[in-house]
């Protein structure tokens, strides 16, 4: 299906875009002028007057008209208007309103940086965002704890590393995500080109006395490659990113349990691995198979249980809610079976439709799949609350994506004392991430000037290797323009 909207003055364009797209995030929206003659079959159509004072917005044998005042912006306006319309069209209020950023606790943490109770914070979101409470508390939450880990120090740095290699693609990723079955001949080149990398700026950050708080190893999937391709990679980050610093924190997103062997688990053991995450996604055998992994629940006991034998205590589980053909009740027991081993931590993910995955290809050209309603995703998230509660985890990050049915978000829970430093780094902006990888995004950040540059490795495996000594320069270029 698309949706066409007959717009007067494009200045307006993206501001209403963001907002239809919120009610139509698997179609396609086009724009035209007002004035200009339909000329292909649209099925939905909708026109939206923008003048100095007013704007009407009319389709679906609704019209709507709306007054502008001075005292607010008129953008913000723009937005609340198209989402009062369309909420009412459809029948439908989503929680996060019109706030599309994906870091919403930022601005919470930042009006209680300046004083503001946290009525007014409410207050605050409701009136420009249209925010439900529930949601304004999550954020007022999240910031509060997030306040006591913030970077403060230039050169405090975390690292993040690639592996861009997975068992199998799964039906909604969209990362750079290669099955390795098909990939086997470009592993030992790129796993020799990340040594590089890590080894040269290490020298660099060695050379400019920096910290290193904390080092994310993700993907991908890092445990994709075999037993001895892992340790190697692992043995080159210790001796070089770990060995001469003082960590805070080291975590493997192990990922995919049909990875995780013993010996990849002594390795982590052996090199000071202090935090790992072993994500199920669902802890339901049907929807495995449909998402297109190849281990089972079974599986993912047996892995969890046999790291908690080796001596990790800070485990994590990644689940995702609104996966094709789940409702509420399997999500219930998704948690159930969490809630019987325990972990640490719990990150609940949203399903993102990212156009670049084969689940929107299908939902877009074959609608096979079926997606659950605004209700049933809402008490997927009141389900997950009262389970982290309930062991003794609290929300200590978030953040949203685009392309989030039912316009939802991500939720780190854990107890306290085993939260992800990185991820709220990550979240918060406020300390230089140096990643590394093909695809990896480095940004640093300039603190006194409030800004942030960033320097996006090749994507290309096969262009990583090739041009990894141009990739070091470049990207060392962009460090010493802070770290001069």
């Amino acid at each position: 299906m698309s949706i066409n909207i007959k717009l007067n003055n494009m200045d307006y364009r993206y501001e209403v875009y963001q907002i239809v797209s919120l009610f139509h995030s698997l179609e396609e929206i086009t724009f035209s002028k007002i004035e200009e003659i339909k000329l292909s079959k649209i099925e939905k159509s909708f026109c939206i007057d923008i003048e100095e004072k007013f704007m009407e917005i009319s389709g679906e044998g609704s019209t709507k008209n709306f007054e502008f005042n001075e005292e607010d912006i008129k953008k913000n306006q723009i937005k609340r208007y198209i989402y009062s319309y369309f909420s009412k069209l459809y029948s439908v209020e989503l929680p996060w309103g019109t706030l599309i950023g994906i870091r919403p606790s930022k601005i919470a943490l930042n009006l209680i940086k300046q004083g503001y109770s946290e009525e007014e914070i409410i207050e605050y979101f409701h009136h420009k965002f249209l925010v439900k409470e529930n949601k304004v508390k999550l954020c007022i939450n999240v910031a509060k704890h997030e306040r006591n880990f913030i970077n403060t120090n230039k050169n405090n740095i975390s690292i993040y590393l690639g592996m861009p290699f997975c068992p199998t693609r799964c039906l909604y990723c969209s990362f750079t995500s290669n099955p390795i079955s098909g990939n086997k001949s470009l592993v030992e080149p790129y796993i020799k080109a990340l040594a590089k990398e890590i080894k040269e700026l290490s020298h660099f950050i060695k050379l400019k006395d920096l910290n290193i708080n904390t080092i994310y190893f993700g993907g991908g999937t890092p445990t994709a490659v075999c037993d001895t391709d892992f340790e190697y990679v692992m043995k080159n980050i210790y001796e070089n990113l770990i060995r001469d610093f003082n960590v805070t924190e080291f975590t493997v997103e192990c990922g995919r349990p049909d990875s995780i062997t013993k010996a990849k688990l002594e390795t982590m053991k052996s090199y000071l691995v202090d935090r790992i995450s072993i994500n199920p996604q669902t802890m339901n055998d049907n929807t495995l198979k449909i998402i297109g992994r190849n281990h089972s629940v079974e599986d993912v006991i047996d892995k969890f249980n046999m790291a908690r034998n080796l001596g990790f205590d800070n485990i994590n589980m990644d689940i995702i809610l609104g996966l094709p053909g789940e409702k509420s009740k399997d999500v219930n027991h998704t948690l159930d079976v969490i809630k019987s081993i325990a972990p640490e931590s719990i990150t609940v993910h949203g399903l993102s439709v990212k156009r670049a995955s084969k689940l929107y290809e299908d939902l877009k050209l074959k609608r096979i799949y079926e997606i659950a309603s605004q209700d049933e995703i809402t008490k997927m998230y009141d389900g997950t609350k009262v389970v982290a509660e309930g062991l003794g985890m609290s929300p200590y990050y978030m953040y949203r994506q685009k392309n989030m049915p039912c316009n939802m978000e991500n939720v780190g829970y854990s107890v306290l004392g085993k939260e992800c430093i990185y991820n709220m780094q990550i979240i918060e902006e406020r300390q230089t991430i140096i990643a590394l990888g093909a695809d990896a995004v480095s940004k640093v950040v300039f603190l006194d000037e409030n800004r942030i540059e960033r320097f996006a490795n090749i994507k290309d495996i096969g262009e990583y290797i090739n041009r990894i000594d141009e990739i070091i320069e470049k990207k060392k270029a962009l460090l010493e323009t802070l770290y001069k």
